[in-house]
């Protein structure tokens, strides 16, 4: 009998060390941390924001882990999910093109909550100083093992393998979640943070094994919101921190789960795939481990809508620019669609022309373009309550049709054409080959910056966002990651610890 996939997900993590990694994978690495801190800053600013941290005070009133911004001071597994349930207010975070699984908001959020926790664990302990929790995590080999922190190296590791985890459990059964009414984040980022937390905690790779088994039973995340504009999704993230987190410290106190979590009777892809009939490959699991790394191929965001949007978005705002385009001129617009982002984005067709809030929209092809085409952008500030009532987006949203090619790519590969038809009688066609910020059309550091430079205004000056880009460049000479951390406060929002005054 062949060994578990869980185990040989262990035995694989396990022997990992920062020296293994290909050097593209660590500066792609560096690249998401910064681009999570500015999300989680972004999304703070928000009133999806406020509410979770006012229910995280609730729930966590104290610990050692801050969380970004605001310096409130909550438990480890709190503090990660506040961070990553912000970094996906805005639908901007990255994503792994054929899962569409947004590893990084989770394995960020989860990392640094450890880091935290590990360079305050008297704290954490209760005031007991190494007490038993710094001398089981020192026996271990863990997070007290370097005179209580994590380094930046052993950081940038550890979210590496949890998003190559991530991208592989998702890319098992690409496609077949989302028109289920399941959110892949919510499914398959738990299990890349259990491996995630369980490298930080020193764990050998049979209890890495065991911390998937009680994940599988952490993974959810249905997408009903999506029929009525509600936030659930947001929390997803956040949540796959939390649960990931918590499987690690479970199966090192010694809780057992199951080792066929992935291809078991009752395994993950068992219970909800239960057509018999849709393939399942395996072997994207643990097929060619450390030699090909799929997460490679995970995009990050110019604008924040679903990534499967992005090549259109850009193919028609190059359209506006070169022919000086507005709403009024355009009779209609035609988009050749894949199949399977049909029920993510274009229908049902009502609720795409009209969203009921900002999440909403942002699932839209219909609106997007609209929104992108009469204002001219998409940032930041786009699906303000203003535009998602303006009758001149709403109705151009009416006026953009889509319609299956079948020779269009699946799950992996995000293309877009816009074809407007003028009210002149001139069709204009552009084509988008693969999404900006993907694998083949990457973003450049400089816009990943800018991005960053962005989203954190609203917490960090522009000398501490420099200070904080300075470091995350220089994260693997750091010591202890966790002065990140700090640097992800400001001094207009806190001492750095502790609860904020704001």
């Amino acid at each position: 009998m062949s060994d578990s996939l869980s185990l040989e997900l262990g035995r694989w993590v396990s022997r990992q060390t920062f020296d293994d990694l290909p050097h593209d994978v660590v500066e792609a690495t560096k690249n998401r941390v910064l681009d999570v801190i500015g999300l989680s800053l972004a999304g703070a600013g928000t009133a999806f924001g406020q509410s979770v941290l006012e229910a995280a005070r609730a729930m966590s009133p104290a610990g050692a882990c801050r969380v970004f911004g605001t310096g409130d001071a909550l438990g480890v597994t709190t503090a990660a999910f506040v961070n990553g349930a912000w970094s996906q207010a805005l639908e901007y975070d990255d994503t792994h093109n054929e899962s569409i699984v947004h590893m990084s908001s989770p394995s960020v959020s989860a990392a640094f909550a450890l880091a935290d926790y590990a360079a305050n664990r008297d704290v954490a302990a209760g005031g007991q100083g190494a007490g038993e929790s710094g001398r089981r995590a020192a026996e271990d080999g863990g997070i007290a093992s370097n005179g209580g922190a994590i380094s930046g190296r052993d950081l940038i590791t550890a979210i590496a393998v949890g998003n190559e985890v991530s991208c592989r459990v998702g890319s098992v059964a690409p496609g077949q979640f989302h028109r289920l009414g399941f959110h892949p984040s919510g499914l398959f980022a738990p299990f890349g943070v259990s491996y995630l937390a369980g490298k930080l905690l020193g764990l050998d790779a049979g209890a890495l094994a065991r911390a998937a088994g009680v994940c599988g039973s952490f993974a959810a995340g249905i997408l009903e919101c999506w029929v009525d504009g509600t936030q659930p999704k947001f929390l997803h993230p956040g949540w796959a921190a939390q649960s990931g987190i918590a499987s690690a410290f479970l199966a090192r106190s010694g809780t057992t789960g199951p080792a066929a979590v992935f291809e078991g009777r009752f395994g993950l892809f068992a219970s909800h795939l239960q057509d018999a009939a849709v393939a399942r490959d395996f072997r994207r699991i643990d097929q060619d481990l450390g030699t090909r790394w799929d997460s490679r191929r995970a995009s990050f965001k110019p604008f924040p809508a679903a990534h499967v949007l992005h090549p259109y978005v850009d193919a028609l705002l190059r359209l506006r620019a070169r022919h000086e385009l507005n709403a009024a001129d355009v009779e209609r617009i035609d988009c050749p669609v894949a199949a399977f982002i049909v029920p993510i984005v274009c229908e049902p067709v009502a609720e795409k022309t009209a969203p009921a809030s900002d999440s909403h929209g942002r699932v839209s092809l219909q609106y997007t373009l609209a929104e992108a085409l009469a204002l001219g952008e998409l940032g930041k500030s786009a699906y303000r309550e203003t535009s998602l009532s303006n009758p001149e987006i709403l109705a151009l949203a009416r006026r953009i049709h889509y319609a299956v090619d079948p020779a269009y790519p699946g799950p992996g590969h995000f293309k877009g054409e816009v074809r407007v038809t003028l009210r002149d009688g001139r069709v204009l066609v552009e084509t988008e080959e693969f999404n900006r910020g993907s694998f083949e059309n990457p973003m450049t550091n400089v816009e990943i910056e800018q991005k960053f430079h962005d989203n954190a205004a609203g917490f960090l000056s522009e000398s501490e966002r420099a200070r904080l880009l300075a470091q995350v460049r220089e994260l693997e000479h750091l010591p202890d990651a966790s002065v990140i951390v700090g640097l992800a406060i400001g001094q207009a929002h806190g001492s750095g610890h502790g609860r904020s005054t704001t």
